[in-house]
């Protein structure tokens, strides 16, 4: 590797859009370092390319001696977990990973160096807000999750207000693809559907947003390359709203199997029946747009999941 490439932290590399950001990083010939909370590796063989280092971002001391003497020119945190757990019931905790976390991150950040600092947020920030959700709107956080979330939009945004510092945030909505978690919702789903399994769901009414998780990668590499993105909160999804019930559909028939029995799951008490994003703003900011069709990125995740059961 060159010394004077381009060099990267990803801050949950071993993760599902970490781990793909880190090999388009790869791809495009820069340094990466990998910061997890954990040493496994998930990027090939162990020669491979990648910098590993293991701290956790909620330790401020940890994290200090992991990033000292280094330096970073692009930096994105996909550190964290998805956790709905109410705040008297281990939410503490995940309100810590995803606000304090960020605050670390910054504190020992080599500042010198850095041009862009991407934290990703989230569409539980939005809660029951009218859909297409903008960026304008208020946030209504729903738990301590998407309270650490929004804390994080909003102190990157007077960071760069009163000191310049080059974050943004990078409000994700259903991101999908290969390599998410078989317990998510759509690997459950092709699962169920590639054994012939009869599963139960909700009646699928829900009005969703799914974004293929290249998309979101390009739309990081966009807003790295996009000074006018500093100081700034977008929404990166599809745009395009689609019922829950034809997503399973969809799925089902892609596969030619399994018996969705809709309706015996219920609603959550308060389940935003209307979530998805307008994302004119990274349109026009970042000079983005996805590019794969909900159909694509299926087949795409179900040829993934079939070679990973």
């Amino acid at each position: 590797m060159m010394k004077n490439s381009t060099r990267l932290l990803v801050v949950g590399g071993n993760g599902f859009i970490g781990h793909h950001i880190v090999n388009h990083a790869l791809q495009l010939g820069w340094e990466v370092t990998s910061l997890d909370i954990s040493s496994s590796i998930s990027h090939g063989e162990a020669s491979s390319p990648v910098q590993h280092v293991v701290a956790n971002i909620t330790d401020s001391h940890s994290l200090k001696a992991a990033l000292q003497n280094k330096s970073f020119e692009y930096v994105i945190n996909c550190g964290g977990y998805i956790d709905h757990a109410l705040f008297f019931h281990g939410g503490r905790n995940v309100f810590t990973v995803h606000f304090e976390g960020v605050l670390n991150l910054v504190e020992n950040l080599n500042r010198d160096a850095l041009k862009a600092f991407i934290n990703i947020g989230s569409s539980d920030e939005c809660g029951n807000a009218p859909a297409p959700q903008v960026e304008t709107q208020r946030e209504a956080p729903i738990s301590p999750y998407s309270l650490g979330k929004t804390a994080a939009a909003h102190f990157l945004q007077m960071l760069y207000r009163t000191e310049s510092f080059p974050g943004t945030t990078l409000r994700l909505f259903l991101t999908y693809g290969p390599g998410q978690d078989l317990h998510r919702f759509l690997p459950q789903i092709i699962n169920a559907c590639l054994k012939n399994q009869s599963f139960p769901t909700s009646r699928g009414e829900q009005l969703r947003d799914f974004c293929f998780v290249q998309d979101v990668v390009d739309a990081v590499f966009a807003t790295f390359n996009c000074q006018s993105a500093r100081g700034e909160v977008m929404n990166i999804s599809s745009g395009k709203p689609v019922s829950i019930r034809q997503v399973i559909e969809t799925v089902q028939q892609l596969i030619g199997k399994g018996e969705p029995r809709f309706g015996e799951i219920a609603y959550r008490p308060g389940e935003n029946m209307e979530l998805y994003a307008d994302i004119s703003k990274a349109r026009t900011l970042l000079k983005w747009k996805p590019k794969i069709s909900l159909d694509q990125g299926l087949e795409k995740t179900i040829k993934w999941v079939k070679g990973n059961l």
